[in-house]
C-alpha cells in the first residue's frame, strides 16, 4: 500500500485529496496542528504538529517514515490566506504567513527528500492563483505562493535523476471555510474563507481535478476555469490580467 503524506490535512481539501486516495488504495497519513475530527482507520493516520516548529516536525516525520514501508507522495497543502492592505500589515504578520506556506513546505521537503527519493516518488505543492499572478490586498499570501512555486519548479531538475517527480497545483477559490470570517488584526484567517473569491470549487471537484493531473503526471495543474483562464490571460497578457481583476473588484 502506498502511503501520502498530506500537510494541512484536517482542512477541507486535505480531507477531499485523502479521502480520493484512500479510494484509490492509498494509504493517507494527515498532518495538521489541530486534529480533532481525523479518526484512524487502515487507510488513515495523523498526527498533530505545529509545521512552523521545526523540532516537532522533525520528530513526526521521524516517526512517519519510521511507521511505513515507504512515503510515496507529499502533499504540501497547509496554509493561512491573509485579506488586508499592505499598509495594515507588519513584518511580523508577513513573516507568519511564509513560515506556514513556504518555509514549513521547505522543510517537510527537506526531512522526506530521501524517502522520495527512494521510492521514486512525488512532491506536490499546493499553490495558488496567487502562486503566478498578483491577488488584490494579498500581498504577504502572493508572495508567500510566489516563492513555493519558485522553489518546487527549481527543484524539479535537481530531483530528476532521482525520478522524482515535482508537481504544482494552482487552485483558484475553493469554498472550504465560506462564512468563517474569525481573523486576526492585521488579516490572517483560514485558506478558503474569503468572501471575495468568484467561481467558487467544492473541495471534492478541486481534488479530482488535482489528483487527475498528478496522475498524468502534469507539472503545473491550474484547478478551476478561475486558474485555467489567469493562467492563460498571464501568458498572452499580464497586463490584461490586471485590468480583468480590477474590474472585477470595483463590479464587487
Amino acid at each position: 500500500m502506498k502511503t501520502a503524506v498530506i500537510s494541512g490535512g484536517n482542512g477541507g481539501l486535505g480531507r477531499a485529496l485523502a479521502a480520493q486516495l484512500e479510494g484509490q488504495g492509498w494509504h493517507c497519513v494527515l498532518l495538521d496542528v489541530n486534529i480533532a475530527g481525523l479518526e484512524a482507520s487502515n487507510s488513515r493516520t495523523s498526527a498533530a504538529v505545529d509545521l512552523t516548529d521545526l523540532t516537532a516536525l522533525e520528530r513526526a516525520t521521524s516517526q512517519i517514515i519510521a511507521a511505513r514501508p515507504s512515503i510515496d507522495l507529499v502533499i504540501y497543502n497547509a496554509g493561512v490566506s491573509q485579506i488586508a492592505p499592505f499598509e495594515e500589515t507588519n513584518a511580523g504578520s508577513h513573516g507568519r504567513v511564509f513560515h506556514i506556506i513556504y518555509f514549513a513546505a521547505v522543510e517537510m521537503t527537506r526531512v522526506f527528500l530521501h524517502s522520495i527519493r527512494k521510492s521514486g516518488g512525488t512532491h506536490l505543492g499546493i499553490s495558488s492563483v496567487a502562486g503566478f499572478a498578483p491577488l488584490h490586498g494579498r500581498t504577504a499570501y502572493a508572495a508567500s505562493k510566489h516563492a513555493m512555486q519558485g522553489f518546487f519548479s527549481s527543484l524539479r531538475s535537481e530531483e530528476a535523476p532521482f525520478g522524482v517527480r515535482c508537481l504544482i497545483a494552482a487552485p483558484s477559490f475553493i469554498a472550504t471555510n465560506i462564512g468563517n470570517a474569525q481573523r486576526t488584526e492585521d488579516g490572517i484567517l483560514r485558506p478558503g474563507a474569503a468572501t471575495d473569491g468568484i467561481d467558487y470549487m467544492t473541495p471534492e471537484a478541486a481534488a479530482k481535478v488535482i489528483l487527475r493531473g498528478v496522475d498524468k503526471g502534469q507539472e503545473f495543474i491550474p484547478v478551476g476555469r478561475v486558474a485555467l483562464l489567469a493562467s492563460l490571460l498571464m501568458r498572452v497578457s499580464p497586463k490584461l490580467y490586471q485590468r480583468s481583476m480590477l474590474r472585477n473588484l470595483r463590479a464587487k
